[in-house]
This record gives structure tokens, sequence and C-alpha cells, in this order.
């Protein structure tokens, strides 16, 4: 299929504000500031569809998108930036753990990193619940522009031996290159297969 409807199903900021469980969703999740929305704007084809807060840190909400109808990507709140009131913080836990644990039609989660910090305990942390949905993740490494291929392959080491993801794929991006985008759309086409779905996006010109 050719992506040609989209649309913003519910910005939900309570469980029970989730969609029906009627079609596959694909969780993004990353810090505060790591690229979410580009991620998906680079993906879809549309430079401004998913719009970044103006204000890091302070989304409170799970953004659902539509894809012609047959499946969503779920925007996650971004973590981790430090500026962020702790009752904040708090309210995202639950909103994400039910989410990520309890979703039924969640195939797919990816976990964007920006490829230039070092690992720290919150991505570690993600990184585990992550796996411990056993919903197909993967890694994607985002800003990868900003290092040459010997930094990137360290970066790349570093994660996958900190945050035990060494059975994880790791995607390397860049939304300012358009790089990455169709390996991402191979991981998540192979992903509708192993799924049993009848779901494929072509690749497509912007």
């Amino acid at each position: 299929m050719k992506i040609k409807e989209l649309s913003l199903y519910v910005s939900a900021g309570r469980a029970d504000q989730f969609p029906p469980e009627d079609m596959p969703e694909i969780a993004f999740a990353g810090r505060s500031n790591v690229g979410k929305s580009s991620l998906i704007n680079l993906l879809l084809g549309r430079r401004n569809f998913a719009r970044t807060s103006s204000t890091p840190g302070k989304t409170r909400t799970i953004n659902f998108y539509e894809i012609n109808r047959s499946f969503r990507f779920a925007d996650l709140p971004g973590y981790g930036y430090a500026k962020v009131s702790k009752e904040m913080k708090e309210s995202w836990a639950p909103l994400m753990e039910a989410y990520l644990l309890s979703r039924p039609n969640l195939i797919a989660t990816l976990l964007l990193i920006d490829v230039r910090r070092s690992p720290q305990d919150i991505d570690i942390e993600m990184a585990r619940l992550i796996k411990q949905t056993r919903r197909h993740p993967i890694v994607v490494l985002t800003k990868t522009d900003k290092l040459n291929q010997s930094q990137l392959h360290k970066s790349m080491r570093a994660y996958r031996e900190v945050a035990q993801l060494q059975d994880v794929p790791f995607i390397p991006t860049s939304t300012l290159r358009q790089r990455g985008k169709y390996p991402l759309w191979d991981a998540i086409n192979d992903i509708f297969r192993q799924e049993g779905l009848d779901i494929f996006v072509e690749r497509q010109r912007d």
C-alpha cells in the first residue's frame, strides 16, 4: 500500500482514552528532543504532520496517528528532561507502562536513542522495559549525521553491551540527511509479515 490517509486519532492522557484495539500499533519511545516526531514525519513523507512540543518534556499524552485506516503509530511522551517536575514525571510512568505492558495490539516498540549520548540509567531502564514487552523491539539511533562511522559503531557497541541489547536490531537514522527511512520500513514490513498481517507499505517518493 501507499500512504494516502493520515490522521491524529487521539491524544490520550489516560489509559481509558486509548483508541479501540482494532488495528496493530507501533510505539515510538525515547528521550525528550531525541527526534520522535521528526522520525515519524520522515517515515510518513510529511514534513509537519507530527508536531513537536515547543517546551521539551511537556508532552503528557500518547499521540496516536492512524495510517490508511490499517495501523497506528503511538508517539509516547519524551522522558529524561531534567526541568520537568517530579509530579509530571510520575504521571507519565504509569501511562507508558500501562500502554507498553498491557496493550494487546502493540506489535513493535521503537526505542529512539540520540547516538551522541553515552548510555544513561534512564535509557537502560527503558530498554529493559521494552525488551520485557516482547513486542518486536527495535533500537533507532538518531542524529547519526553528527558522528563518523567509527564513532557510530563505538556508540552502538556501548548501548548493546550496557543495556544488554545484543539480540535487538539497531537501525541508524538521520532525518537531516533522510537516512534510515527505507531500512526502518523494511523492518516494520517484516514485523507485519511475522504477525500474519496483510499490510505492506511500499517505498514511495516524498
